[in-house]
């Protein structure tokens, strides 16, 4: 019988990419790691001797805690976690189970953004649409819970990105931005090992969007009359990057299990 703190892999798989997916705790000892360097998307690692300090970070939040196996360190942080009063679960299997799921997803940890006092930070061109919506929807869900977004102009991005210590996203001449033919969501997804299909084949009608190409996904042209509208709704950035994530939070379950579902009106008309 489950444990009743308990979470599968495939549970965990299901929760990954949506707004009710918990802080995932990665703590692991160094060997462990050292074995395989990579992470579940969005887990961050933290030591399993400092219960006080990932109490503070999860600040009553409810989460995960994985380690190797899904033996002694996750099931004793679950546990000190609740009997302190925090909702906590621990992976099974641990990475170990994970590793072995074949559609799940691993991030290289060599790949993942530096923290500092705790979350990451990005710097983009300001006006904020289509694509500049996904990656920041992208990075919360699946890379940093926490992170955090610095808009300016585009003219200033370079500038900021050396004083503030931030990572240039989209800019002209940088790592993380279009390539080729493909745009800085597909280089995300590449970067970070992140190709299931529902990801794939969200960033085809991001990419359809972006390029005025509604043949390459009818889906597109409700998404940049959406992505237009936020745009023009707010003057502040950050509102309709706060409206955007519930957006590209229905396009990624629209993605991963509704692409089949139709509808017709009047019922029984031919379609």
């Amino acid at each position: 019988m489950a444990a009743p703190n308990e979470i599968t892999t495939q549970q965990l798989l299901r929760l990954i990419g949506t707004p009710n997916c918990p802080p995932i705790v990665n703590i692991s000892i160094n060997p462990d790691f050292a074995d395989d360097q990579h992470q579940i998307p969005s887990a961050f690692c933290h030591l399993h001797t400092d219960l006080p300090g990932l109490a503070t970070r999860l600040n009553e939040q409810p989460s995960i805690i994985i380690c190797q196996k899904g033996i002694k360190l996750s099931q004793g942080m679950a546990a000190q976690l609740r009997s302190a009063g925090l909702r906590s679960e621990y992976l099974s299997s641990g990475n170990y189970g994970w590793r072995g799921l074949t559609q799940a997803p691993h991030i290289p940890s060599a790949i993942l953004p530096p923290m500092e006092q705790g979350h990451s930070m990005w710097v983009t061109r300001h006006r904020l649409k289509i694509d500049r919506i996904a990656f920041p929807w992208l990075i919360r869900h699946f890379v940093d819970k926490d992170t955090r977004f610095l808009f300016v102009s585009p003219a200033e991005g370079i500038g900021v990105s050396e004083r503030y210590n931030a990572i240039p996203l989209d800019i002209e001449d940088t790592f993380w931005r279009h390539r080729g033919d493909t745009f800085t969501f597909d280089t995300m997804l590449d970067e970070f090992g992140l190709r299931p299909s529902a990801l794939d084949r969200l960033s085809t009608v991001d990419r359809a969007t972006d390029t005025d190409n509604h043949d390459l996904a009818s889906e597109a042209a409700g998404l940049l009359a959406l992505s237009v509208g936020l745009s023009r709704q707010y003057r502040d950035d950050l509102e309709p990057l706060k409206s955007g994530m519930h957006l590209y939070d229905a396009l990624y379950r629209w993605a991963r299990d509704g692409t089949e579902e139709r509808h017709t009106w009047p019922k029984g008309k031919p379609s």
